[in-house]
């Protein structure tokens, strides 16, 4: 008998554009004013939203979504509050369908999508994965739709986009409160984090033969900053106490597994990764 050689899963770090806000939404109260400095300058920065695929022989697996290419403009989904506190600034070639098609895969080829969570940055394109399983927490599928049932037009949670994902029945897999450490396919597991950033964040852990383990922490840590120690939490939290938690909770892992963390938004560790354009993680 000869042994069937299995391919190796591949990982693209596909760039999907930038996006600006002010500092203090990623570190809160990162520059207080003080009384030898009352007027203490606020800062605007921008930061990369990118997405992960993973093309695994048991299944392609997408992790996030990026921004909605409608998501700007006068005709743009997002509110124009919306627009001022959070552009994004994204080339057509950083539409999350055409970083795909560089990679010859179709919206219709992902067997899951990952939902860290349903911010704008993070789930814009979700309604193109009709044959996909939508993996998201509990918490944060039912947060969002009772944004979208209130009515809800302001903030991180984009009502145009959640009524696309609706109209386009997707196929929804909830990750509940007490469920961690879901093998998704051999050599990934999603990870629950809990509330802490929104009402439910999620994770991958994945092991890869060649690169090794690597956490996906999406916004449960912003950036290198935000990981410290001390923990800096960011100025968007649903809970406080669940987001030094979680944290933690990744900390611990990482170096239980010897895994890479891979923070949400930071440029000075996105500018290190291999794009989709690039190359690949094996």
């Amino acid at each position: 008998m000869c042994n069937i050689i299995k391919p190796n899963p591949k990982l693209y770090v596909m760039d999907n554009g930038r996006m600006q806000m002010d500092k203090n939404w990623m570190i809160a109260m990162h520059n207080p004013a003080t009384i030898d400095n009352p007027n203490a300058p606020t800062e605007f920065v921008e930061f990369p939203v990118y997405t992960v695929l993973i093309d695994h022989p048991a299944g392609k697996i997408l992790f996030d979504t990026a921004c909605n290419p409608n998501s700007m403009g006068p005709e743009g989904r997002w509110t124009e509050t919306t627009q001022k506190m959070f552009p994004i600034s994204m080339s057509e070639e950083c539409y999350l369908h055409n970083r795909l098609e560089e990679l010859n895969v179709r919206p219709e080829d992902i067997k899951y999508v990952v939902a860290s969570h349903l911010h704008l940055d993070h789930a814009g394109c979700l309604e193109l994965f009709t044959n996909a399983t939508i993996i998201v927490h509990e918490d944060e599928l039912n947060g969002t739709l009772q944004s979208y049932a209130r009515n809800q037009k302001e903030g991180a949670y984009i009502w145009s986009d959640i009524d696309a994902w609706i109209k386009n029945n997707l196929q929804w897999r909830t990750v509940k409160r007490g469920e961690d450490n879901l093998e998704l396919a051999e050599g990934i597991k999603v990870l629950n984090f809990g509330s802490g950033h929104a009402w439910g964040m999620i994770g991958l852990h994945i092991n890869m033969p060649e690169t090794g383990g690597i956490i996906l922490a999406s916004d449960a840590i912003y950036t290198a900053e935000s990981f410290g120690p001390p923990i800096k939490p960011p100025g968007i939290i649903y809970d406080s106490l669940g987001y030094a938690n979680s944290v933690e909770k990744i900390r611990r892992l990482a170096q239980e597994t010897n895994s890479q963390v891979w923070f949400g938004h930071d440029p000075d560790q996105f500018k290190t990764f291999r794009k989709s354009t690039e190359g690949y993680y094996e």
